[in-house]
């Protein structure tokens, strides 16, 4: 979910810059040394999955992942999706690095407010855990995904009111990716919090 360098406005280019820089601030703030592997790790699963492009009708789609990067990392996702996106504008021109700003308080935002959903969700005593775990899990997989449409779509609205059909059809075309990232998120979850617990992130 990448918008390309000549689309969007001055005004939309640096609203975004500033409020990613804030971002990336904070999330530096969080990071010890041992949080680098991980972080290292998720970023190189962002750049990877957003390289892998899918037709759908007059689009294309791909997958975002914010919402397992956002319970993962917290504010360190801000950082992680820079890298990932930097990268990808550099070596194949997806986005750009005037916009670089935008696209990653579009993808990271959401991911943040996954993180929060999660934690909160998670706070609620329920009997069964494991079947619990992996319905917030999906719910926190999907979120996100949605919330990154909507800025898009603002994005593009706030520039020109005539992209309102595009942004329209970003909603809707992404729904299907809505659905694989809450089924990722849920497995992802689960499994880790078998295998390694302590690399979730708690609030």
């Amino acid at each position: 979910m990448h918008i390309s360098e000549g689309v969007l406005s001055a005004p939309i280019l640096l609203t975004g810059a500033a409020a990613s820089a804030t971002g990336v601030a904070v999330g530096l703030k969080t990071m010890d040394n041992e949080d680098i592997p991980k972080i290292a790790i998720v970023s190189s699963a962002l750049f990877v999955a957003s390289l892998i492009h899918i037709p759908l009708g007059p689009t294309s789609v791909h997958l975002i992942l914010n919402g397992v990067a956002g319970i993962l990392l917290g504010w360190q996702v801000f950082p992680a999706f820079l890298i990932s996106l930097f990268l990808q504008s550099v070596l194949f021109q997806f986005g750009g690095l005037t916009t670089l700003g935008i696209n990653t308080i579009n993808v990271a935002f959401p991911a943040i407010i996954g993180y929060y959903l999660f934690n909160f969700l998670l706070k609620f005593n329920f009997n069964d855990k494991q079947i619990i775990l992996g319905v917030i899990s999906f719910i926190c997989g999907i979120v996100p995904v949605f919330l990154t449409t909507i800025m898009l779509a603002i994005s593009l609205i706030f520039t020109d009111e005539s992209f309102f059909e595009i942004a329209q059809l970003t909603i809707f075309s992404h729904l299907p990716v809505m659905i694989i990232e809450g089924i990722i998120s849920t497995f992802t979850i689960i499994f880790i919090k078998k295998v390694k617990p302590e690399i979730l992130k708690e609030e």
